[in-house]
């Protein structure tokens, strides 16, 4: 792309010589911003050191350890939209990636930006993309992938002259599908061996009554998982992740790998395109640098119900939400099972009571009358429906934290008229 290589091929082919028009740009000593910084992406900032370039990147879920290893500085979106010349696009499609760079993040960038995309289609508005293009703020896009593949014949983004395109060819060499049927068969040998098989689509059997009794705890632990990942803003990426199980049954009369591994699942999966399970769960986590500890603690009660609750911690990161880290340093979570469903029961130190349904507003608010009304009545005129609500307090008149759980997302419009409420001094919008 920086040196029109295709614009210049199909030039010469076409029997012009049009030297002057194809002059391209140097990468020595340019910024290149990596948005994604897994295993794609951290291969790439080696190469891309390689070749002369400064390296940036921003993912929150990354280890700061680990990119410091090979010579790159992880930072803000805000930053990396900034300060880059080139941004090269590595992260999964998920509802929080969806069309990340649109019309706004656009207008962040430098004037004359480069883009190139080889991860998902959907994690750049094609629109908007062309507008930048159109309006000078993007100089060129490099494309492997679109929203829809394949794309129009009459697409604008593919016919414009300052984009190179390719057929969704990332992983098509020769070499790559041979690594691909070479990875297969060791698989299959390796979960005939016994070990722990990264790729397995399937479960080994719980026994259907042990299922049957879990089975409302399956989901309160995977919500739990999803609601802490969601709460994480940054810091050194997820390292460390605390369950703790609280049960009056003896630890032999307790299976915790299936609510492990659906805690992992919750963890892992809104922020990579990994599928997790049963099988994998464990192997998942090792491999993306998270330790996943247990603990229990042993309850006064009848034994008849497997837990009393679940919790979950993540140490050594900073929060959307700062009241969900607790006393201890720690984004903490806790749910119980009522009636067969699963609810969330404390945020930091904060003990609410509401069903894990839908989609979650949390607001810590100074207490004081009429809070209640002023946020349903934002999310009123807007139409969305609020399903349940509850607040919890440290003790009256002072700071509480309400839950306002709802059945449709607020538009970035509502949510930022609730944040405009004079008490309300933070909030965030989950979807469980």
């Amino acid at each position: 792309m920086a040196r029109n290589i295709a614009q210049a091929d199909a030039s010469l082919k076409a029997g012009k010589w049009a030297r002057n028009k194809y002059v391209g740009v140097s990468l020595v000593g340019k910024t290149l911003a990596i948005l994604g910084f897994g295993k794609v992406g951290s291969e790439v900032a080696r190469r891309a050191k390689g070749l002369g370039m400064h390296v940036i990147a921003h993912d929150p879920y990354a280890s700061a350890d680990r990119a410091r290893a090979i010579g790159v500085e992880l930072v803000s979106m805000e930053e990396a939209m900034t300060t880059a010349d080139f941004i090269s696009l590595h992260m999964p499609l998920t509802p929080a990636t969806n069309k990340m760079l649109n019309d706004e993040t656009f207008a962040k960038m430098k004037k004359g930006v480069r883009i190139i995309n080889v991860a998902r289609g959907g994690v750049i508005d094609e629109d908007a993309l062309v507008r930048a293009l159109d309006a000078g703020i993007v100089a060129q896009a490099a494309l492997d992938v679109f929203t829809k593949e394949p794309p129009a014949a009459d697409s604008k983004l593919v016919l414009h002259e300052n984009v190179t395109v390719t057929p969704h060819l990332g992983a098509s060499t020769v070499e790559a599908q041979e690594g691909v049927a070479i990875e297969i068969a060791e698989a299959v040998t390796g979960a005939l061996k016994g070990e722990l098989a990264a790729s397995a689509v399937n479960a080994p059997m719980v026994p259907a009554e042990v299922l049957s009794e879990l089975a409302p705890f399956v989901v309160l632990a995977e919500k739990l998982g999803r609601l802490a990942v969601q709460l994480v803003a940054g810091g050194g990426g997820i390292k460390s992740v605390k369950v703790t199980y609280a049960s009056a049954r003896a630890p032999d009369d307790l299976d915790t790998r299936l609510l492990r591994a659906m805690i992992t699942k919750g963890v892992i999966e809104p922020i990579s395109d990994v599928f997790v399970n049963l099988v994998n769960a464990d192997f998942t986590a090792k491999q993306r640098g998270i330790r996943i500890s247990e603990e229990r603690i042993l309850m006064d009660g009848s034994p008849e119900t497997p837990l009393d609750y679940i919790q979950v911690q993540i140490a050594n990161v900073e929060s959307k939400f700062p009241s969900a880290i607790s006393e201890t340093g720690e984004i903490t979570v806790e749910g119980k099972v009522k009636d067969g469903v699963p609810h969330l029961t404390k945020v930091g130190a904060f003990e609410v009571d509401v069903s894990m349904e839908g989609s979650l507003i949390l607001c810590r608010q100074v207490d004081q009358p009429g809070m209640i009304g002023a946020v349903g009545s934002v999310l009123g005129e807007e139409n969305v429906n609020v399903s349940f609500m509850s607040v919890g307090r440290i003790a009256p008149r002072k700071r509480a934290v309400m839950a306002i759980g709802v059945d449709e997302e607020p538009s970035k419009a509502t949510l930022t008229k609730i944040g405009e409420i004079p008490a309300i001094e933070e909030f965030v919008f989950l979807k469980l």
